[in-house]
C-alpha cells in the first residue's frame, strides 16, 4: 500500500474564529486512489499528539504511525476501495502551520502570536484543504479524542459534504474535569523557567512539558490497567530512599522523556487549549441547533468502557442528543481496561465497529 505524503498551501484563509492566514499549510498523508471527485474519501481526524501518519514506518522525531491495524487492504479502512486522508491537525508539529512555523508578515517565529484556535478552525482549515484538493464530498469523517472533535466539526459545519462520521471517544462539548486536567498541564509548561514566554530555543521547557505529558498519561489508562500491570512493583531501589521508584513511575517518566524528543511546547499549549473549546453547540443556538443540522446522516458514537477523560457517557449523551433531533444515530462500546487509549489499542474492536458501520 502507497503512502502519500505532501500537502496543501492555502491562502488568505479566515478561520471561524476570526483568525486570519495570509498564508496556510495543511500536510496530510494519502493512503490508496481517490476517485475523480473525491466521493470514496474518508477523512481520519488524528488525536492530540498524533501526526497525519497512519501506518507505515516509525520514523525519528516521529510519532508512532498510529492506526495501522484498521488501514489497508481487507481492513475497516479498505484501501482497495477508499481513499483515506488524513491531514495534520493546524498547530500541530508535523509540517501544518503552527507556532513553530514562520510568520510571513514579520518572518519570525509565531510561537505565543499564533492565534488560539478551536476544533470548528481545524475542520474549516481541513475543509479548504479538500476542495482545493477536488474533493467535493467525503465519504466518512472518523476520528478519536481530539480528533473526534474534529471530525464532529466537519458533520456539523459541513453536513452536505459528510454524510457519515464516527465520533470515537469523544464528546460533543467538553467537560470541566477534561478542562481541568489540561490547564494542569498547561501550568506546567508555563511554569518552566525555561519556557520563557514561549521564546525559547532548542528542548525549551522540557521538564514542564514531561510533566504535562505525564499528567496526560494517567487520564489516557483506567486504574485498572494500571494495577493488572504494576500494582506496587519497583522499578528500581528500594521505597526507604528517593532513588526508588515503582513501576507506574517508570512508565510515566519514560512517556515524559519520550515527547520531549518528539513535540513541541508551545504547540502542546495551543492543541490542549483546542481541546478545551470543544462545544458544537457554541454560536449555533445550542447543542439541539447542531444536531439539528445533522439530521437525516449517520453517526456512530463509540465510547468506552474504562474511559476516565471522556468517559463513555458522555459519548452515549452526545449520542443520545443527536437522535433525538434526527440523526440517524447508535451507540457502540469498546469493552476494555485499557481506558481512554482503547482506540489505540483494541484494534479488533476498532475495526469491527468501523466496518460496520462504513458498510
Amino acid at each position: 500500500m502507497k503512502e502519500e505524503l505532501s500537502s496543501v498551501e492555502l491562502e488568505n484563509v479566515t478561520l471561524p474564529s476570526g483568525a486570519r492566514f495570509d498564508s496556510l499549510t495543511q500536510a496530510y498523508a494519502k493512503y490508496g486512489e481517490m476517485s475523480s471527485d473525491g466521493g470514496n474519501v474518508i477523512l481520519v481526524c488524528h488525536a492530540l499528539t498524533g501526526s497525519q501518519r497512519l501506518t507505515g514506518e516509525k520514523r525519528a522525531g516521529e510519532p508512532d504511525p498510529w492506526w495501522g491495524p484498521i488501514v489497508g487492504d481487507g481492513r475497516a479502512l479498505d484501501t482497495r476501495e477508499y481513499c483515506v486522508i488524513c491531514f495534520n491537525n493546524l498547530g500541530s508539529p508535523y509540517g501544518s502551520t503552527s507556532p513553530l512555523s514562520i510568520n510571513p508578515a514579520d518572518g519570525r517565529r509565531w510561537a505565543m502570536r499564533f492565534p488560539i484556535l478551536s476544533p470548528r478552525d481545524a475542520a474549516f482549515a481541513q475543509r479548504a484543504a479538500l476542495d482545493a484538493m477536488g474533493v467535493k464530498e467525503i465519504y466518512a469523517v472518523a476520528g478519536g479524542s481530539l480528533g473526534g472533535m474534529i471530525a464532529l466539526e466537519h458533520a456539523a459545519s459541513f453536513p452536505d459534504k459528510t454524510p457519515r462520521c464516527a465520533l470515537i471517544a469523544a464528546p460533543d462539548r467538553l467537560y470541566p474535569q477534561a478542562i481541568a486536567f489540561n490547564a494542569v498541564q498547561r501550568q506546567s509548561i508555563m511554569g518552566d523557567p525555561e519556557w520563557k514566554n514561549g521564546d525559547y530555543e532548542g528542548a525549551g521547557p522540557a521538564n514542564g512539558l514531561a510533566a504535562a505529558r505525564m499528567l496526560a498519561m494517567i487520564t489516557y489508562r483506567s486504574e485498572q490497567s494500571f494495577t493488572n500491570r504494576y500494582m506496587r512493583e519497583m522499578a528500581r531501589g528500594t521505597t526507604s530512599d528517593w532513588s526508588g521508584e515503582f513501576q507506574v513511575e517508570s512508565y510515566l517518566h519514560h512517556h515524559g522523556e519520550a515527547i520531549v524528543k518528539r513535540f513541541d511546547a508551545n504547540c502542546y499549549l495551543y492543541l490542549t487549549r483546542m481541546m478545551d473549546l470543544h462545544d458544537i453547540g457554541a454560536g449555533r443556538g445550542g447543542l439541539d441547533a447542531a444536531w439539528k443540522s445533522y439530521a437525516g446522516r449517520r453517526l456512530l458514537g463509540l465510547g468506552v468502557s474504562s474511559d476516565m477523560l471522556f468517559p463513555n457517557w458522555q459519548v452515549e449523551e452526545a449520542v443520545r442528543a443527536a437522535a433525538k433531533n434526527g440523526v440517524r444515530a447508535y451507540y457502540e462500546e469498546i469493552e476494555s481496561e485499557n481506558g481512554h487509549d482503547s482506540f489505540l489499542i483494541d484494534f479488533d474492536q476498532v475495526d469491527d465497529y468501523l466496518r460496520s458501520f462504513l458498510r
